[in-house]
């Protein structure tokens, strides 16, 4: 057996426990641990509860580019129950709401299989909280603070530094396509829930994207956002780009402004995603609506169909206030903190590497 494989037959090319390796990340655990006292101070200070609610559930999410990890849960002989690790704790989150809280947050370890890159790790840290009466951008703002509360005045990544402290830049969707591109995105979708691909796939062969014949409107917008959009947000101060088109809400309600966008919005630091939030969807009927439509994209995709959370739906029906919610990485917030490239260089102890 090679010093870099396990018992078990996977890889960690780094030994990441012995000492010579171990003490060149030291300091940036310790700035992560110092991190998550200041976290816990921020959300204190400001009224919220931190929660607890359980990796084990039978929806890991409905997202379609979502794999989960499956596992089985043991009862009476012969009888048992599939269960999987959850992608987020979103549902149960909610499902406290319901019950009336108003102000929670958890610190909770998530996982996604088939991710891993200098940003991606298969189980990582996510930051979620949830504010009741409240808007998308009130909460935008709220992240502001914490950031700049956590992290401090300035983040950093590679050769580029962001700067926290000043007025961070709101752009929509739209205006991010336009001043990127010269794309008008909302006229590539007059059927805003399901566009067709006809003038987007155009709009990208007109500003030299490629783009597949079996790709969806979403397929398209993501060739084109992540080659010539992402590299520039948030570079120089961070950006919140908000009101992303309705086809893509997701678990965000639509805009009562503008029906053909969603209170979704994302932040961007030094040109890596850090946060996605949404105004939250409440109504049940549009949400079930929405999960089997995801559900058609799975399967489209060839990936395995998720059940629905009934108990979420159902929490969503008894009521839910009018709230807003946010998952930060909080992994690639010590990233930020840090400078580390890597996502690894910020973990007390990575997931086994099969490579």
């Amino acid at each position: 057996m090679s010093q870099n494989e396990t018992p078990q037959g996977g890889r960690n090319v780094e030994n990441w426990w012995r000492p010579v390796v171990f003490e060149q990340r030291a300091d940036h655990l310790v700035r992560r641990a110092d991190m998550v006292k200041s976290l816990r101070a921020f959300f204190d200070r400001n009224g919220y509860v931190e929660v607890e609610t359980p990796a084990l559930q039978l929806s890991p999410g409905m997202e379609p580019h979502l794999s989960a990890f499956e596992t089985r849960l043991i009862g009476s002989p012969g009888d048992d129950l599939l269960l999987y690790l959850h992608t987020s704790p979103e549902f149960a989150m909610k499902k406290l709401l319901a019950a009336g809280m108003h102000r929670i947050f958890q610190l909770a370890r998530v996982y996604r299989n088939g991710e891993r890159s200098a940003k991606h790790h298969p189980e990582f840290t996510m930051l979620e909280w949830y504010r009741t009466r409240t808007t998308w951008r009130e909460l935008a703002d709220e992240t502001a603070e914490l950031v700049r509360a956590v992290c401090g005045s300035v983040a950093r990544r590679g050769e580029n530094i962001c700067d926290l402290a000043g007025p961070w830049e709101f752009v929509s969707v739209q205006e991010a396509f336009q001043r990127a591109t010269g794309i008008d995105l909302l006229a590539t979708a007059p059927e805003p829930l399901f566009p067709g691909t006809d003038a987007l796939r155009f709009a990208a062969d007109g500003v030299g994207v490629r783009t597949d014949d079996a790709d969806t409107w979403e397929d398209i917008f993501f060739r084109i956002f992540l080659e010539r959009i992402e590299p520039g947000l948030g570079t120089e101060t961070p950006t919140v780009l908000h009101s992303y088109p309705a086809s893509m809400a997701a678990l965000a309600r639509l805009s009562p402004e503008d029906a053909r966008v969603s209170d979704r919005f994302e932040i961007f630091v030094c040109g890596m995603e850090l946060a996605n939030g949404y105004g939250e969807l409440t109504d049940a009927k549009e949400q079930r609506a929405r999960f089997a439509e995801m559900t058609k994209q799975r399967v489209a995709q060839g990936r395995s169909a998720m059940s629905m959370d009934e108990e979420f739906l159902a929490a969503l029906e008894s009521g839910i206030p009018d709230c807003a919610g946010i998952a930060l990485g909080f992994d690639r917030l010590v990233m930020l903190a840090t400078g580390a490239e890597r996502i690894e260089d910020v973990l007390w102890a990575p997931v086994v590497n099969l490579d």
